[in-house]
């Protein structure tokens, strides 16, 4: 029997799913080889168990952290895909900011009351703290990015099928800039976080005339002393620095904190 295959959404954009959808005449290869038998995008069908779940958004409620636990027991291996799962996205600097300062900037002067009957709202009352995947359930592979890159799905699928384990090399994105021959954001006068940022997306925003804003996760082994150090050096002060590292990692502990 081919392996049983679903995807789960919880807070995000949907994004990384339609990345999924788009691997086109590559997504045919694996639909070979697997069988999808849970993915809202895609289908209407459920299934009681799973040999590989993907989770996509980060988790904010007590009620998904329930059903993300009821998931990861009904999986043999749990995949998050993308940086809202992986790292808790842009979304977790919200972790910063009081729940009720949060509800207040989101619907402005709304009675409390009402929106936690009035099913006009998403209720936002109940959030507690944006959390990645890994922080409520154990994970077996990560897809990182905002999107995941498609090539690394596919990577994934066909290791998981044959029986391997995908290898995803921990090396910073300026190694891919370097394969792509880019000229270093810091010598356009930019600021950047390629340094200490996982690498797998191709060096694609740097290769394109902009700069990475480390939306895959920061390196185990990055030297994060000497990178504030060289961004100070560039003019920014801690207190950029400091919102350029939670821009995508406000859940991780280099979002937390700035000085060490």
């Amino acid at each position: 029997m081919k392996p049983k295959v679903a995807f789960f959404d919880f807070a995000g954009c949907e994004g990384c799913q339609l990345a999924v959808l788009n691997c086109e005449d590559v997504l045919l290869d694996i639909l070979g080889l697997v069988d999808i038998v849970e993915f809202r995008e895609a289908i209407s069908e459920t299934a009681p168990r799973f040999d590989v779940a993907f989770i996509e958004g980060s988790i904010h409620r007590e009620e998904d952290v329930e059903r993300l636990r009821g998931i990861r027991a009904r999986s043999t291996y749990l995949v998050a895909l993308g940086a809202c799962a992986c790292i808790g996205n842009v979304q977790a600097r919200s972790n910063f900011i009081a729940p009720a300062e949060n509800f207040k900037r989101v619907y402005g002067e709304v009675d409390r009351n009402q929106a936690q009957t009035d099913p006009e709202f998403w209720p936002l009352w109940a959030h507690t703290r944006v959390r990645a995947v890994k922080e409520i359930v154990p994970v077996d592979f990560e897809l990182r990015g905002c999107p995941m890159v498609p090539a690394e799905f596919v990577h994934l699928v066909k290791a998981l099928v044959s029986g391997s384990i995908p290898h995803f090399p921990a090396n910073a994105v300026c190694v891919e800039c370097k394969a792509n021959e880019n000229e270093c954001a810091f010598d356009r006068g930019e600021t950047c976080m390629g340094q200490i940022t996982y690498g797998g997306c191709g060096a694609i925003c740097v290769t394109n005339g902009y700069r990475c804003d480390g939306c895959r996760g920061v390196l185990p082994h990055a030297n994060l002393a000497a990178h504030r150090q060289l961004l100070r050096e560039k003019g920014l002060s801690d207190a950029l620095i400091q919102n350029r590292y939670r821009l995508f990692c406000s859940a991780e502990p280099l979002g937390q904190e700035i000085r060490r």
